[in-house]
């Protein structure tokens, strides 16, 4: 072994030398490589991982992941599975060509012929997997890792495809990173003091919080001061924090950032602060530049509404029904997708509020999303979200132009089949 100062217990090293099989040994190999890279002086085990190479992107993740099948490998925790490239349970949803029809679904059965959970979801927070706060966890998909961080107070690095289902099987991942206390201080507090609190009660106004802390703050730490509290009791919700963090995890490289007074991290400015963190205050002008930027549309005119990204929550559900109460439904020139789990989507069928969307002519797409695979006609050209995330991604992925509004925003447009936005807070 290299004398670079990474020490493995004898377990590992077992590990490694192919004494629990050769698939757990090639996984090693590729931790133990990440570790090197990083100058880890140790591993960490793990108490679960999200693995997001269930998505096809070509031939290489699917041989690799069919390898570890071939080789007689088994996760050794608990491991989510994120996105795949089709509705399994809407097949006529996704408009896929032969290539994608056949390996993504290829790729999704290694996947769980590997031992994951078949969640397919980018949300794995609201489909039960909920680490504790400060236990160790290996998850890729850039909202899941900025949510499980900050959210949660759980603790992982940035993982993509290869080195989170490795990790998965291996149970182990490089101790470096955010997996050390000293990397998840702040090196940067934004100060929302300034930004009036009808605007922050708007919910559009949290991916723009996203977008500008994603520009600022880069892959930094970021400490948010000023923000409305009491999580999940109104203020900053769970669903606001998503949007949050998925937009700055978009719009920059976010992994981890700490709203002062509700994230477990954050009780006082005081804990969080790093050393030399500068402070940057925010303004209301400051937030609507960052929504325009994810609004690149020129004209009213409107194809779609996509919901969703990440995954629908329960609670959005419920908003969006609330909202769809008593009111006509959506034009027809207008197409309409909401985006969720199959857990989500179970409970949402249970309470009604599914056959609400369907009655007003949406449609619910679940194992997959909007901007990742061909769902939306060849002939879209404008479409409305509530999502920074999808704000960010469609226009290059898809070659849209897209225009970022509030949820009632996008029922109403939704409904008058153009766009439709109430610009007053924003002023």
């Amino acid at each position: 072994m290299p004398d670079d100062g990474l020490v493995l217990t004898a377990e590992e090293e077992s590990m490694l030398a192919g004494e629990h099989g050769p698939a757990t040994a090639m996984c090693m190999r590729l931790i133990v490589g990440v570790a090197r890279a990083n100058g880890a002086e140790r591993l960490v085990p793990i108490e679960s991982a999200h693995a997001d190479g269930c998505l096809y992107h070509g031939v290489a993740g699917l041989e690799f992941t069919e390898r570890l099948v071939s080789l007689g490998a088994r996760v050794r925790v608990r491991t989510t599975l994120n996105v795949g490239s089709l509705d399994l349970l809407h097949p006529g949803l996704v408009r896929a060509d032969a290539e994608l029809a056949e390996n993504g679904r290829r790729l999704m059965d290694a996947h769980v012929a590997l031992g994951c959970e078949p969640i397919w979801s980018c949300a794995p927070y609201q489909s039960g997997h909920r680490p504790a706060a400060g236990s160790h966890v290996a998850w890729a998909e850039s909202n899941a890792i900025a949510f499980v961080n900050s959210v949660l107070g759980a603790r992982t690095d940035r993982y993509g495809d290869f080195i989170d289902i490795a990790a998965g099987i291996a149970g182990r991942v490089p101790y470096s990173g955010l997996h050390l206390p000293r990397n998840r201080t702040a090196a940067l507090v934004l100060d929302f003091s300034a930004v009036p609190a009808a605007l922050l009660d708007d919910d559009v106004a949290w991916p723009a919080i996203g977008a500008l802390l994603g520009e600022f703050a880069g892959t930094r730490v970021a400490a948010l001061t000023g923000l409305p509290g009491d999580l999940n009791d109104g203020g900053t919700t769970e669903d606001r924090l998503k949007a949050l963090g998925a937009t700055a995890a978009s719009a920059g490289g976010v992994a981890l950032f700490h709203v002062v007074g509700v994230t477990p991290e954050a009780p006082t400015l005081e804990k969080v602060l790093g050393p030399g963190a500068t402070t940057v205050p925010v303004t209301a002008h400051d937030l609507r530049r960052a929504r325009d930027r994810l609004s690149r549309a020129a004209t009213t005119s409107l194809d779609a509404v996509s919901l969703g990204t990440p995954h629908f929550s329960l609670s959005e559900f419920a908003a969006l029904a609330r909202e769809l109460r008593d009111g006509p439904s959506f034009a027809s020139s207008v197409d309409v997708f909401v985006s969720t789990s199959r857990a989500v989507l179970a409970e949402a069928e249970a309470r009604g509020y599914a056959d609400a969307v369907r009655d007003a002519g949406g449609r619910i797409l679940t194992d997959t999303c909007t901007y990742v695979t061909p769902v939306l006609s060849d002939g879209i050209r404008t479409v409305m979200t509530n999502s920074g995330k999808w704000a960010w991604y469609a226009p290059a992925n898809l070659g849209i132009d897209t225009v970022l509004g509030s949820l009632a925003e996008c029922v109403a447009s939704a409904r008058a089949g153009k766009v439709v936005r109430d610009d007053r807070l924003w002023a």
